[in-house]
């Protein structure tokens, strides 16, 4: 989370493009979207070169000497951040529209990229080389910060923060999905080298970008030192779909900026019949709209045949099933109402994951993990597509703290139930003799059944209650007096100091 200094930081920049007249909460964060991918281009390029020296390898820089905007060459050192950010307003303000800009819609070769078809529309708004001026000021004080702290992850959480702006507008505003919840649901599905990778409603693409991260961290020898995975990386193994064009071009170039040349990042309505996907990915992570009803006519038939509904999130469930491989696996968060509603749309898409798949688990969030934006209660769930059952226990865990307090202000707190579902789950045959009153504990599919499919923990979960041994009336009633009588003596006294 984003306290402090920099949280004031971030917040001064936004006003900055308040004061110079620049409103639109979309648009100013494609404007901070554009400038921070063109500050983290010079950075990587420069942290490229030097891995490249120390590997005694060839690096071509995107910044030479001759680089060649439209009909014009021109020295491409002018183009780094490092060098353009000490000129002059009018200069800098003239160097980014006329060469930096069109230098970065240019900058992919490969036109059906997703980087090159959301980067064809962008454009350069702010008005004025003053407001370019703070603004860019502005970064570079937020970006000497990021340095100095010590957070693996703060970029992601700086950028997370001005996301989170779009929601505080009440415009447009997204579900969003904090990181640390994202993080741990990659850690728990582990993905592998060879998996597709696939968000069907990806918004800036965060299960996309922390799965890469994951990879490079856990996988990178078996990875970049083989061709042939390196190529899937890097070019077919990561999906997302969005029906936002501005957060697809946010996710595009958020995906670029952690070292992933071309995901497939696309506008798609994935509950449509525009989606023809099917047994196409290994591993789904998403975190689905939640937003109620759509129109019956613009889902796809095959979704309404499994189960007939115009509830997103029973809908997004079953979508997941379609679209991964015999074989592939899934982490999503659904509202707590998938887990036990009581319709029949509701109960059929429970009883083709229990009955026909292979549900692993169901957690339990508590309700202030999406404070400040909603306060829903949620899950998550885990099951691998096999069409041929194979639910025996599922594992439920009662998840009652994330790190931060579950009110609004979201500040960090000792509390942290995170690490110990990674651990409990990386070892489930540690779980088996653990009691119904304990965090986590297995139910067997026939206790499941029997109770409706009902997935909700509190139907599973025992509570031990403590006797509580209280003082008998008799007791209380001789305390009373000796409270009334020690009143009593206090008043005398209190008389015979004021004379009456």
């Amino acid at each position: 989370m984003i306290t402090g200094e920099l949280k004031n930081k971030i917040d001064g920049l936004w006003d900055a493009f308040a004061a110079g007249g620049l409103v639109n909460p979309l648009e100013v964060i494609e404007q901070i979207t554009y400038l921070m991918f063109i500050h983290d281009l010079d950075d990587a390029d420069n942290l490229r070169a030097k891995e490249s020296e120390m590997l005694g390898l060839p690096y071509e820089t995107i910044f030479s000497e001759n680089v060649k905007i439209g009909e014009r060459v021109i020295d491409g050192t002018q183009l780094k951040w490092s060098v353009f950010h000490d000129y002059p307003a009018e200069k800098m303000y003239g160097i980014m529209q006329e060469w930096i800009f069109p230098f970065i819609k240019s900058l992919h070769n490969d036109k059906e990229s997703a980087y090159s078809k959301y980067m064809q529309d962008a454009i350069f708004k702010l008005p004025t080389p003053l407001l370019l001026s703070k603004v860019v000021d502005s970064l570079d004080e937020i970006y000497d910060l990021m340095n100095h702290m010590q957070a693996s992850d703060v970029r992601g959480d700086v950028y997370e923060y001005l996301l989170s702006k779009i929601a505080q507008s009440g415009r447009n505003g997204q579900f969003r999905t904090p990181r640390h919840i994202i993080k741990m649901m990659v850690e728990l599905m582990k993905p592998s080298a060879d998996d597709m990778i696939c968000d069907p409603a990806c918004g800036t693409s965060g299960f996309l970008v922390a799965s890469g991260e994951w990879l490079k961290e856990n996988r990178k020898e078996e990875i970049f030192f083989d061709k042939d995975k390196k190529e899937h990386y890097m070019n077919h193994m990561f999906y997302g779909y969005d029906m936002d064009r501005t957060m697809l071009r946010i996710g595009a170039m958020n995906m670029m900026t952690h070292g992933i040349d071309n995901p497939c990042i696309e506008y798609r309505d994935s509950l449509s019949d525009q989606n023809s996907d099917k047994e196409r990915y290994t591993l789904v992570l998403a975190n689905p709209p939640f937003k109620g009803s759509l129109d019956a006519e613009s889902v796809s038939g095959d979704l309404l045949k499994v189960c007939k509904t115009k509830k997103t999130e029973l809908l997004f469930l079953t979508l997941f099933l379609r679209i991964l491989k015999v074989g592939g696996r899934c982490a999503c968060i659904v509202p707590d109402g998938v887990l036990f509603g009581s319709s029949s749309a509701h109960k059929s898409i429970r009883k083709e994951i229990v009955d026909n798949n292979k549900l692993q688990a169901v957690i339990s969030m508590p309700s202030g993990v999406f404070k400040p934006y909603a306060g829903v209660s949620t899950a998550i769930l885990i099951f691998t597509k096999t069409n041929h059952g194979g639910t025996d226990d599922v594992w439920f865990y009662d998840m009652t703290a994330d790190g931060f307090s579950l009110d609004d202000k979201r500040t960090s707190v000792q509390e942290n139930d995170i690490p110990d579902i990674i651990e409990r789950f990386s070892n489930l045959d540690n779980e088996k003799e653990r009691k119904r009153t304990d965090k986590s504990f297995f139910v067997p599919k026939q206790e499941i059944v029997d109770n409706d499919y009902d997935l909700s923990i509190n139907k599973y979960k025992k509570i031990e209650y403590k006797p509580v041994e209280y003082p008998s009336t008799q007791e209380i009633m001789t305390n009373i007096r000796e409270i009334e009588m020690e009143i009593g003596t206090q008043m005398e006294e209190l008389e015979k100091l004021l004379g009456l």
